[in-house]
């Protein structure tokens, strides 16, 4: 049976100053470098056969950091833009202010919620695909709650303003199968 692990990159300089990153470039933070080791370092024991990235260099970093503390070749991480962040349209790159999850599909030119579960979907879809018994998705926070919706059951995807219950942390690897 297939492992699949899930890790939101690491503090990105956009989480740190507060604000929506969305589809826009922003760097790891030095904290952030120091959560993808970190979790680098517990990742050797999950004897991965394959890290997935989205191409953003906040999570493509991530994986790259992680794949040197396993010995992984940074070459072979499978890049792929089914799994960037949700488009935060007109908000990115704006200062973060906490509003309904369903109040996000009313920002002009985002991503929609309906949207994103059906790339989420496509992707835990190509992950199935794969020949790999051990893979490590490297994404994004909403993108990554995105799929988890679609991997564990009766798991939801909107959560009210707020609500931490449902939130990825930055750096942590997750087992999710």
């Amino acid at each position: 049976m297939k492992k699949l692990y899930f890790i939101r990159h690491g503090l990105s300089e956009m989480n740190k100053s507060g604000h929506y990153a969305g589809t826009v470039e922003t760097p790891l933070s030095e904290e952030g470098r120091k959560q993808a080791k970190l979790a680098g370092q517990k990742a050797r024991t999950m004897d991965l056969d394959l890290i997935v990235s989205s191409p953003l260099s906040r999570a493509l970093e991530t994986a790259q950091i992680i794949a040197e503390e396993i010995g992984y070749h940074k070459d072979k991480i499978l890049v792929d833009a089914i799994f960037i962040e949700r488009s935060w349209g007109d908000w990115e790159g704006k200062p973060f202010r906490p509003i309904r999850e369903d109040e996000f599909d009313a920002i002009p030119n985002s991503e929609r919620s309906e949207d994103l579960i059906i790339r989420a979907d496509k992707a835990l879809r190509f992950l199935e695909s794969l020949p790999a018994q051990h893979i490590l998705v490297v994404s994004h926070g909403t993108f990554g709650r995105a799929l988890r919706h679609h991997v564990i059951e009766d798991m939801p995807f909107v959560a009210e303003a707020g609500d931490e219950k449902l939130r990825l942390p930055n750096g942590e690897i997750i087992q999710w199968i």
